[in-house]
């Protein structure tokens, strides 16, 4: 049995000075003669109470060798055999990017790099009329046009490049080099007409003046005998505004179904009488528009000519015309026997809703590319390509005097345009969702709009802003329309299956 050190006996005599001693292998040092020591007994210490730790907690943790972090597309070397990881527990390191991943993250890079060029391309001026946008893109270099490119698709691709060539900081460089070439030609050769550039509107053709000032003269004689009208109501001591309204409103009350007809065997679209009344167009999601007689509501014809679904019908106020407009781009004016007059093409989307000028000479269509357009119902020429609102153009009407039409889009947003001048002259904002329904009233001052936030509103064109907000349905408003004489009430049609 082994003994502790600190209890075993010296086996060592003390050396006098002077004296060594010299120790062999087989002899031991000579002990003084002396009581030899008592001998212990061999037992086992006791343990003590408290063991001390084995050894100290260094305070520094000793560096940990970490493995090379693999790169994308690397594989990890794996140095054990072993299936399983020997802990759950991984660093930031080691964990390794899918392939996968690494596509969502470059498309999500993609996405984000066109939705930066987009913006910089909707803060770019460009040019609306054609002609300066073909030599726009002559001046960068581009080809004027490619194979089947209209004007609103050309104009567009001048955008992308302009922001593409913004975005490298060569836009400005190249149109100041081209500048510099121009002003130098020019004052070589004076016979060479100024690059005159058009970013903000685009100049019409010599037909849409004649009919700005045919719409000044008209406006101006419809105004005159509405406004000596309202004066003579106004001073008229037998008048009274309110027994009048309190009649509308009876007459209003008093309606009741008078007879119920299948329209289509595809959901119906839109629906106009004529000017006297006896006869009733509708149109569907099938194309065709069909005659009705009134009262009996029968079947008078069957006008097929679109190739997609009808959008919107409407009677002409002054002929015995209607129009029709379609998702397959056009809008074509049809006679009450039926027969296809003309087809208006042009619109790059489909069309959303149609509108007769008061006058009966103009019709006024909007479409999802954005714009309205103004044609001429005589020779079918279109007068006016109107843009303005940043998103689809859905709902139009015009006003009785002919002199404004309002137009309403998908942007929530409505605006009151000036035919005489071609300028707008106010956008009324509060809609919160897009505006689908717009109607002027007969006194002149008041305009309806209905949209998708299920109310209509107001507005007072005098005073530029809201006046009543109306929470009218329990579903979008699809359309909105005035009484047509004297605009006592207002009608509003709605998805949630009523009219009120």
């Amino acid at each position: 049995m082994e003994v502790d050190d600190d209890n075993s006996p010296s086996t060592s005599a003390a050396v006098p000075d002077g004296e060594t001693t010299v120790p062999t292998a087989n002899s031991t040092p000579v002990q003084p003669p002396a009581v030899p020591p008592a001998v212990v007994p061999p037992t086992i210490a006791p343990l003590p109470a408290v063991v001390p730790p084995i050894a100290p907690i260094p305070a520094v943790r000793p560096p940990v060798f970490k493995p090379p972090v693999p790169q994308n597309g690397e594989v990890k070397a794996v140095d054990s055999d072993s299936d399983h990881e020997d802990d759950g527990r991984a660093t930031a390191g080691e964990y390794e990017i899918s392939e996968e991943s690494r596509l969502v993250r470059e498309r999500q890079e993609k996405a984000m790099q066109e939705l930066l060029m987009k913006r910089r391309a909707a803060a770019l001026a460009v040019p609306t009329n054609d002609m300066a946008v073909r030599t726009r893109l002559r001046r960068l270099g581009e080809p004027i046009t490619l194979f089947g490119e209209r004007e609103m698709e050309r104009r567009e691709r001048l955008r992308m490049i302009m922001a593409k060539l913004d975005s490298e900081g060569q836009l400005e460089k190249l149109m100041k080099a081209h500048e510099e070439e121009e002003a130098a030609i020019s004052a070589k050769a004076e016979d060479i007409e100024e690059d005159i550039e058009y970013p903000f509107y685009t100049e019409g053709p010599k037909e849409l003046l004649d009919a700005r000032i045919d719409i000044a003269k008209y406006s101006i004689v419809k105004a005159a005998a509405r406004l000596q009208r309202a004066r003579r109501k106004r001073d008229d001591p037998d008048e009274d505004m309110d027994a009048e309204i309190d009649w509308a409103l009876k007459q209003a009350g008093n309606l009741v179904l008078d007879c119920s007809e299948i329209g289509d065997d595809r959901p119906l679209s839109g629906c106009s009488f004529s000017r006297d009344g006896k006869l009733l167009a509708t149109c569907s999601l099938s194309g065709v528009a069909k005659l009705w007689s009134m009262p009996r509501v029968s079947k008078v014809s069957a006008l097929k000519g679109h190739t997609e679904r009808a959008t919107d019908v409407t009677f002409s106020p002054v002929h015995d015309l209607l129009a029709t407009a379609s998702a397959d781009r056009t809008a074509k004016l049809w006679s009450s026997d039926g027969s296809l007059l003309k087809t208006f093409g042009g619109h790059l989307d489909r069309l959303a809703r149609i509108a007769f000028h008061p006058s009966g000479k103009y019709l006024g269509t909007t479409s999802f590319d954005k714009t309205w357009r103004l044609w001429d119902i005589d020779t079918g020429m279109e007068l006016l390509l109107q843009e303005g609102h940043s998103r689809s153009v859905y709902g139009i009407a015009f006003h009785q005097d002919g002199s404004l039409v309002a137009s309403c889009g998908l942007d929530a947003l409505t605006r009151v345009w000036d035919l005489r001048t071609g300028r707008s002259i106010l956008a009324l904002e509060g809609h919160v969702k897009p505006v689908l329904g717009a109607s002027f009233s007969p006194n002149g001052y008041h305009l309806a709009t209905g949209g998708e936030d299920n109310t209509c509103r107001i507005w007072d064109l005098r005073k530029k802003k809201s006046l009543y907000i109306i929470p009218a349905h329990s579903n979008l408003i699809s359309q909105v329309k005035f009484e047509p004489e004297e605009g006592y009430y207002l009608v509003t049609s709605s998805y949630d299956m009523t009219a009120k």
